[in-house]
């Protein structure tokens, strides 16, 4: 009765092919194929990097005209102090207070405005925002820049701990620029 049974199988499988040489055509269905890519995959571009003394370049974009100018960033400084020293609201907290020179080197107006837009980062910390309104009586570097502007002032961080990297955030794209946080 086996024997029966697979020489059965054997015949029915064999019989569905259309040629007796040729082989099995596939059976068409009602699932679409999945196309092929067209484009290449778009290269995810680093943002520049800068340190203290360094000085570097990224293109901005302004949120309302979507204008595109270059912008460049010295990171002049960077201390680390206590909330009492920058006469901070909240008691508890690292605080850093960066000293940046920014310049308009392109053509059209461009802003930098880095409250709200800088998370901090290590390799054993998820991202935290860190910027603050605090203020060490420098001039404002949160502004909108005409070509060939610069201004030269702090921000204030509040940092879980030295070390690790803030990242700027231009707008809602990728990041702009990445300030490498020194350790002592």
């Amino acid at each position: 009765m086996f024997v029966v049974a697979a020489l059965g199988i054997t015949a029915f499988v064999t019989g569905c092919s259309s040629s007796k040489d040729g082989p099995v055509e596939p059976s068409h269905s009602s699932v679409p194929k999945r196309e092929e890519a067209t484009q290449a995959p778009q290269k995810q571009v680093e943002a520049p990097v800068v340190s203290v003394g360094k000085t570097v370049s990224y293109n901005a974009v302004d949120v309302s005209s979507r204008a595109k100018t270059t912008m460049s960033v010295t990171l002049q400084a960077v201390k680390y102090v206590t909330a009492s020293e920058i006469s901070a609201v909240r008691p508890k907290g690292r605080y850093a207070v960066i000293t940046v020179e920014v310049t308009n080197t392109g053509g059209k107006d461009g802003g930098f405005h880095p409250y709200g837009k800088m998370k901090w980062e290590d390799k054993g910390t998820a991202v935290q925002g860190v910027a603050t309104m605090g203020s060490t009586g420098t001039q404002s570097v949160d502004t909108t820049y005409h070509p060939g502007e610069a201004v030269t002032g702090d921000i204030v961080l509040d940092v879980p701990r030295k070390g690790g990297t803030v990242i700027y955030y231009d707008g809602t794209g990728p990041a702009s620029l990445i300030f490498v946080m020194p350790a002592k």
